[in-house]
């Protein structure tokens, strides 16, 4: 059993708790035991202490780069011997019954690049004393949890592998693997929700970013610190209890392709997006008109009652001058936040710098004549038809 690099027992029907001795297959790199339904704790892999990164490469201690076990009944906490396993790049363990704090001891794995937690029983605040914490991390899903708190700022600054990301400036993109040697080549996926849809992304590639907050208990402001997080392609803070202001500063996000805030309390601005959805907050005035903005649907804008204006059916003027937004159900009657309204001057003005930007960029990149770094991306995203085999396993000519 120790040989086995890659044990993969998905999709299956398999139950009850696992075997401690896993933790101690050496040579195991990927393993994946999503869509079953195992139970009890999590196992206690990588038991077996590595003293550095070296090691694994010289083939001594733990070379798990893979832990998938998304989609079971797994309870308890988080085992801390994952600390052992100091080349992991991809930890899923979302969709179980784990019931635990925020694991921040997580943030001294170096090779971290996918942290998957969602719909599981994680409660508290997020908080990280590390002052290096996650310096690779790529994407994070904490959605459908009960974190609570406010947003800490100084837990974005650690994410120094969404502020840049060098495959970004080679103009090719590529897809994170785990290969072996000789027979076997694994694609990493993942699920996650991207424009208001839960997709698999069968090859995750190595400039994908994205942070998923969602359906917690989050409350306070949205960190401006986010804006520092230059590569980051999608950022989920929808269903929380944020307030305040929408930071301008989000509109130096010059990659982001996807924000949700819908489902808080928030007034405030909005630069140009390509995805937009702002529904059931305390939004108010004229919806600005565009060519970008008119594709936009009334969803973007439900539940706001006090904005006007296509696509909406409620025009402008007509309504009783007096008239004041109204509260959701759950906040209290003397609650008076909701008052300073929202303004689109900062719209317009963002959207129009975008898509000049955006026209002499697009221009360029089609006039140097190999966008193919351009399809490639989206390849990795948009679901195909015809599903593609995960994993490949092929002997080597020698």
């Amino acid at each position: 059993m120790s040989i086995i690099s890659l044990l993969d027992l998905s999709h299956n029907y398999f139950s009850n708790s696992i075997p401690s001795c896993l933790g101690n297959m050496t040579q195991l790199t990927v393993l994946d035991l999503s869509r079953n339904n195992f139970s009890g704790s999590l196992p206690p892999l990588c038991s077996q202490h590595t003293s550095s990164t070296t090691s694994i490469l010289n083939g001594d201690g733990n070379q798990l780069t893979t832990i998938i076990l998304n989609g079971n009944h797994f309870e308890g906490h988080v085992p801390v011997s994952l600390l052992n396993c100091v080349g992991l790049e991809v930890l899923d363990i979302g969709n179980n019954a784990i019931n635990d704090t925020f694991p921040a001891w997580l943030g001294t794995l170096e090779e971290l690049q996918v942290l998957i937690l969602k719909s599981n029983k994680f409660h508290g605040t997020i908080s990280s004393r590390l002052k290096f914490g996650f310096p690779r991390l790529r994407i994070l899903d904490l959605s459908h949890n009960e974190f609570s708190g406010s947003l800490p700022a100084e837990v974005f600054q650690n994410f120094k592998g969404m502020i840049k990301t060098d495959d970004s400036d080679k103009g090719k993109i590529e897809y994170m693997k785990t290969s072996d040697s000789f027979f076997v080549m694994y694609d990493d996926s993942v699920r996650l929700v991207i424009k208001g849809n839960d997709m698999e992304l069968e090859r995750i590639t190595t400039i994908m970013t994205a942070i998923d907050l969602s359906s917690n208990h989050f409350e306070g402001v949205i960190p401006k610190t986010l804006k520092d997080l230059s590569s980051l392609w999608l950022l989920n803070l929808s269903h929380n209890n944020l307030r305040g202001d929408i930071p301008m500063e989000l509109g130096r996000l010059n990659m982001l392709e996807a924000l949700d805030l819908s489902w808080n309390r928030l007034t405030g601005k909005l630069t140009f997006l390509a995805f937009l959805n702002l529904s059931q907050n305390h939004l108010a005035g004229r919806i600005p008109q565009g060519s970008q903005f008119n594709t936009f649907e009334n969803d973007s804008y439900g539940g706001n009652l006090d904005l006007c204006g296509p696509p909406l059916s409620k025009q402008c003027g007509t309504g009783d001058p007096l008239h004041i937004p109204q509260p959701l159900e759950e906040e209290e009657e003397d609650e008076t936040y909701f008052f300073s309204g929202f303004t689109w001057e900062s719209v317009v003005m963002g959207y129009s710098f975008v898509l000049v930007v955006g026209t002499i960029a697009w221009n360029l990149m089609f006039k140097a004549g190999k966008p193919k770094w351009f399809v490639e991306f989206f390849q990795g995203i948009i679901p195909h038809r015809k599903r593609r085999p995960k994993k490949r396993a092929q002997r080597r000519q020698t």
